[in-house]
C-alpha cells in the first residue's frame, strides 16, 4: 500500500511540474525573425499576443549585419525552418529568400509602408549650404574623413549602393566607390552608430536610414536630414510567410496584422516609417527589384573587396 501512495505521489509531483514547467502549456505560438528594430517590433508583437492570445518567439538580428544574419538563418534552415513569418525592414532579402524558394508558394510577402535613406548632417558643424549637393560630392577632397556610413555588406546601406550602381551605371559607379573608400570614410556598424557619430560631431556628414535620424532628433542631436533627391533610396518594410512554416494559421494572423492600418499608423507615429505609401516617392532612385538581385552577388564581391576594414 505504501509503495503505491508512493508511486502516485511521485506521479503528483510530476504533473505538478509538467504544468508549471509549461510542459503542458496549449498556448498557441508563432515565430518570427524581425530585422525590424526592436524597439518598435516588440510592443507591436506584445499587442499581437495581447489581442490574440498567440504568444510570439520573436529572434532579432544584430546591428552590425542588419537583415543578413537572419536571411542566412532563413538559408540555412532550408526545408526545416524554425521560423514561420519573416518581419524585414526593406525588400532586396525578401526578394532574394523568395528567389531561393524560402518563402511560401502564394501570396508570399507584401511591401508594408516606407522609409528612406538619407544625407544626414550635424549643423553645428556644417551649414546646409555647405552640404554636399549630391553623393557623386563625397569624393572630393573636402569631405576626406568627414562622412560616416554602416558597412556596406549589409542592410539598407548594400541596398542603397547596389541601387546607386543601377542610376549611375557600374563603370561610373566602380569609380565612384574607389574613390569614396579612398577618401578614408567612417565604415561603422550600423545606422543608428552613424546617427552617433553625426550627432556627436565625429563626423560632420553620414548616410543612414531616416527612422535613426528621427531617433536622434528626439534625444536633442543638432542633426538635419537633407531633401530626398534622385540618388535617395525609398525603403518598404516587408513581412513574408515562410515555406513550410511550423505554425501555418498562425502565421497567417501575424501576416495580416502587420499589414493592418492601425500597425502601420503606429509605426509612422513612431518615426519607424515615414508613411504607408505610395510605393513610389518623388525624387527617389527608381529601382528594378529583379535586376537588383541577379547583379547581388557580382556587386557585393566587389563592395567587399573596396571597403575592407
Amino acid at each position: 500500500m505504501s509503495a503505491l501512495v508512493g508511486r502516485r505521489g511521485r506521479a503528483a509531483i510530476l504533473l505538478v511540474m509538467l504544468t508549471y514547467c509549461g510542459c503542458n502549456n496549449k498556448q498557441p505560438t508563432v515565430t518570427v525573425y524581425a530585422s525590424q528594430d526592436q524597439v518598435y517590433s516588440e510592443p507591436i508583437l506584445s499587442e499581437f499576443t495581447r489581442e490574440t492570445g498567440i504568444r510570439v518567439r520573436a529572434v532579432y538580428d544584430s546591428e552590425a549585419v542588419k537583415t543578413i544574419g537572419l536571411v542566412n538563418r532563413l538559408i540555412a534552415e532550408g526545408p526545416n525552418p524554425k521560423c514561420d513569418v519573416f518581419w524585414n525592414n526593406e525588400e532586396l532579402r525578401t526578394r532574394q529568400l523568395e528567389a531561393r524558394g524560402i518563402l511560401r508558394e502564394t501570396n508570399s510577402w507584401a511591401a508594408m509602408g516606407y522609409r528612406t535613406r538619407r544625407v544626414v548632417v550635424n549643423t553645428n558643424f556644417l551649414s546646409l549650404e555647405s552640404a554636399p549637393h549630391s553623393l557623386l560630392e563625397l569624393t572630393n577632397a573636402i569631405w576626406k574623413g568627414k562622412v560616416a556610413l554602416a558597412y556596406p555588406l549589409f542592410g539598407t546601406t548594400a541596398t542603397h549602393f547596389l541601387a546607386l550602381r543601377q542610376h549611375w551605371g557600374d563603370a561610373a559607379w566602380r569609380s565612384w566607390c574607389k574613390a569614396l573608400a579612398a577618401n578614408r570614410p567612417f565604415l561603422v556598424d550600423g545606422n543608428s552608430v552613424v546617427v552617433q557619430w553625426v550627432g556627436r560631431g565625429d563626423a560632420p556628414i553620414g548616410l543612414t536610414d531616416s527612422d535613426d535620424i528621427a531617433a536622434g532628433q528626439r534625444e536633442g542631436m543638432g542633426i538635419v536630414a537633407l531633401p530626398l533627391s534622385e540618388e535617395s533610396l525609398l525603403i518598404p518594410n516587408t513581412v513574408a510567410v515562410i515555406r513550410g512554416s511550423p505554425h501555418p494559421a498562425e502565421a497567417q494572423r501575424l501576416f495580416e496584422y502587420l499589414q493592418s492600418p492601425r500597425v502601420l499608423q503606429s509605426l509612422i507615429q513612431a518615426s519607424a516609417l515615414e508613411g504607408a505609401g505610395p510605393r513610389k516617392v518623388a525624387n527617389t532612385l527608381n529601382v528594378n527589384g529583379t535586376d537588383l538581385l541577379r547583379e547581388l552577388d557580382s556587386a557585393t564581391a566587389f563592395l567587399k573587396e573596396t571597403f575592407l576594414r
